[in-house]
């Protein structure tokens, strides 16, 4: 390639900001010169990529004014894609965001340009449909985990395997005697982490549940302490109020942000289905995952579900390990004996934290620079 390569970037929100951060460091370092540009949040800007439109203008916020934000997402898409295609640009990199990056790869695809989508759609989970959208848009996959790459390679698209940052992060956190101090825990007492979700529809449905959960586990272990962590000051204002006077007399620490802080201090977890999973694995702390969802939601989630576990631990173990209690039996009752079994039971705890382990060196061993070699063939390819 005569020039230096012109390459695409698109991230949707924060936790994909920060891997795309990582991608443009990547080629900046291995394509000296390169430009690259698209959407994206303060890792992508500090890491030289040119933003275009924040990634809040392409975040679908909430139901309430929804139809003018989605014609806003599907004017930005289409300007993006005629500047790209204006730009001759070399690659494109759709950094998680399916539902904004698929459309967009297919279009440019189309047009000679070869893309790559780091973070795969979870197309074995749900919605599996996709999967012909993507066999046509997606020149390669970068995938977090190692069955995803597999799924995706045995179903006629390339795939690799390139890890979680995230796994190689919790190496170096501190102890969990040092994290008590700094969270103003009992160094002895047996800590719990309720984790309710980082949307408010999250919070609403399950804040008083966990709180009440929370009081049943107490009256069996009366020296159990618990913390909340709050991904931001709306969130613990939510959480407080939903959960109400099921709050009175519990030694409950509600922090701000300090989430993969609060699960390391922790003996064991309470947390709404998602990312915190991830990590509650990666700190390796026995959790208990539940979720509950509208009634409209959880019928279309059966409806597209392909999966019979909804806790990605459950994925990436060699067998299911990790308590999950959905919908109807996202009760109280249900939970405390579900959180009681976990604390209660020695051997059970030392053999997730094994397996925890496991995982966590699989996923810190690969890592964002196994997609150099890829990213060069589709380069020189262009080229």
């Amino acid at each position: 390639m005569s020039r230096p390569p012109q390459i695409g970037i698109v991230a949707g929100e924060p936790s994909g900001d920060i891997l795309g951060g990582g991608m443009a460091g990547l080629l900046r370092e291995k394509f000296p010169g390169a430009r690259l540009a698209g959407i994206g949040g303060p890792a992508m800007r500090a890491a030289g990529v040119d933003i275009l439109h924040p990634m809040e203008s392409i975040m679908l916020m909430g139901l309430e004014g929804a139809p003018r934000q989605l014609l806003s997402i599907l004017c930005i898409r289409r300007r993006l894609k005629k500047y790209f295609l204006r730009a001759k640009v070399d690659l494109f990199v759709g950094v998680d965001a399916p539902d904004f990056n698929l459309t967009l790869e297919n279009s440019l695809r189309r047009r000679g340009i070869p893309t790559v989508q780091y973070v795969s759609p979870a197309v074995w989970a749900w919605r599996g449909h996709r999967i012909r959208k993507i066999r046509r848009g997606v020149s390669h996959m970068l995938a977090l985990f190692p069955f995803e790459a597999d799924y995706f390679e045995a179903r006629g698209i390339k795939a690799t395997f390139v890890g979680h940052p995230l796994a190689r992060e919790v190496a170096a956190m501190a102890d969990k005697k040092n994290l008590r101090a700094q969270l103003a825990l009992p160094a002895t007492s047996t800590v719990v982490a309720l984790l309710p979700g980082s949307r408010a529809s999250e919070v609403t449905q399950l804040s008083r549940v966990m709180a009440r959960t929370a009081q049943l586990l107490r009256r069996e272990l009366p020296a159990v302490t618990f913390i909340a962590p709050m991904v931001s000051a709306a969130m613990r204002d939510c959480f407080v109020h939903c959960a109400g006077d099921a709050l009175d007399g519990l030694p409950l620490h509600i922090v701000d942000g300090r989430s993969r802080e609060a699960l390391a201090a922790a003996d064991a977890a309470l947390l709404a289905s998602g990312t915190a999973s991830l990590e509650a694995l990666l700190v390796g702390t026995p959790m208990v995952v539940t979720y509950k969802a509208t009634v409209l939601s959880a019928a279309l989630v059966r409806m597209f579900s392909r999966v019979r576990h909804y806790a990605m631990p459950n994925h990436l173990l060699a067998e299911p390990l990790v308590p999950e209690r959905i919908q109807r039996r996202a009760t109280a009752g249900e939970l405390a004996r579900a959180l009681g079994g976990v604390l209660r039971d020695d051997r059970y705890r030392e053999k997730i934290r094994a397996e925890f382990r496991a995982v966590r060196e699989q996923l810190g061993a690969a890592g964002i620079e196994r997609a150099a070699p890829v990213l060069a063939e589709l380069l020189a390819g262009r080229g």
